[in-house]
């Protein structure tokens, strides 16, 4: 996997060889994730909202999805002292 470091402007370049290997293409959509001590980037491969009515399959509905991104959204705010 390639290093990657955040600019001034706290924005980061995927390297090309994980944008080869995950086939990401300028204009597709990637969410960012906090899992532990990790941030995760992942693909958005269909629209959130039709994740929200359980239009995917991981193993997780509508329901756990919602409650995971609206934790870590309250998880962002109280860091930030919203």
């Amino acid at each position: 996997m390639g290093v990657t470091k955040v600019t001034r402007n706290y924005q980061v370049t995927i390297p090309k060889d994980v944008r080869e290997m995950e086939n990401i293409h300028i204009g597709d959509e990637l969410i960012v994730v906090i899992e532990g001590d990790e941030i995760v980037m992942r693909r958005i491969r269909d629209r959130i909202l039709e994740r929200n009515f359980g239009a995917w399959g991981k193993g997780k509905s509508g329901v756990e999805f919602t409650r995971e991104i609206r934790d870590e959204a309250e998880k962002r705010e109280r860091r930030l002292g919203l």
